[in-house]
Formats: structure tokens, sequence, C-alpha cells
């Protein structure tokens, strides 16, 4: 397994071997050995989740308070533009973004350490994403972080306005969101 530093060391690309023949192609799509050896991290997952997208769509920013959840996505049909805003208050890189594209002609996974919020849009006409995370989702320590909040300086590859839930047109500015010590 490769792997890649972001702009945030702790967000992480990750590049599985891929074998493939005349037939197609073979991936482990996760295995905790050679997660581990290649990030150092020693994680449990405990819930995998998928979601699907048509163009346009924006989910996030999103973290759970308590909770909290470090994620490890992969996009299997279309292309998401994935963005990871560092919330722990300890951090030299508080506030910051990491930000890159994953899609399903790549197999490069993320790693979202727990302490981020998460979010992405959908660049292809229709994305499918699949994420394992380290903890339960819990509703009521979920929290949204403003997707546009001018803090944060995020480049949208936008063309028009994405399609938000109602939740994230209200998310929390970084100066008024709850964040972690």
């Amino acid at each position: 397994m490769k792997l890649i530093r972001t702009e945030i060391p702790d967000v992480l690309i990750l590049e599985p071997k891929v074998f493939g023949d005349a037939r197609g192609f073979f991936l482990e799509s996760y295995n905790k050995r050679a997660f581990r050896n290649a990030t150092g991290l020693d994680v449990e997952f405990v819930q995998d989740n998928q979601s699907s997208s048509k163009r346009g769509v924006l989910r996030g920013l999103h973290y759970q308070i308590r909770q909290a959840q470090g994620k490890l996505v992969r996009v299997i049909a279309g292309e998401v533009f994935d963005v990871a805003v560092d919330l722990r208050r300890g951090s030299r890189t508080f506030g910051r973004c990491a930000s890159f594209n994953l899609d399903s002609a790549s197999p490069r996974m993320a790693w979202i350490p727990a302490g981020f919020a998460h979010g992405f849009l959908v660049l292809s006409e229709n994305a499918d994403v699949l994420y394992k995370t380290t903890d339960y989702y819990a509703p009521e320590q979920e929290r949204v972080l403003l997707w546009n909040d001018p803090a944060l300086g995020i480049r949208w590859p936008l063309q028009g306005e994405p399609i938000l839930a109602e939740r994230d047109r209200r998310g929390a500015t970084l100066e008024s969101a709850e964040t972690f010590s």
C-alpha cells in the first residue's frame, strides 16, 4: 500500500496494490495489517456506510463532537472533490483544509482522522462513496461546519449552486463551531 501525504500531514491518501490482467482487476480495499504498516495507525472500524449522489450534491461538512469518527473514504463510482477540515484546537493545522479528488478510476482512498469535519462535492453525473468509520453514527452528536465559511477558504469546483440538505445550509462557522480540545 502506497501512502501519500496531503497538505495536512494527518490526512492521508492511500493507494492499495491493484492486480490486473485481461479479465479485469483485483484489489484489497481494506487490510488491517497493510493499513497499519502504511500509516502507523492501529484503528478499529465499526461501521461501513455508502452514499449515492448526483452531480452538484455537496454533502458536509460533517463531524461528531463526541464519538468522533475517523473515516476511510473510497469512491466506487464517479468522482468527488473531497474536503477535510482540522477541528482539533491543539493542532498546528487547526482550521486548515485538505482537499483532493477521489474517483472510481483510481483505487485511492482517503484517511480522515477523528477530529476533522468531512464533506464532498459530486463532480460526475453520479457518485457512490463508501466509507468505514471508527465509531458508530450518533445523530445527537452530529455537527455541521458551514461548507462556504470564508474563514475556511475552500475552493469548491462549483458550476452554479450546490444541492444541499437543509442542515448543511445552516452549518456553523469555524468561529462558532464546537471543536475538539
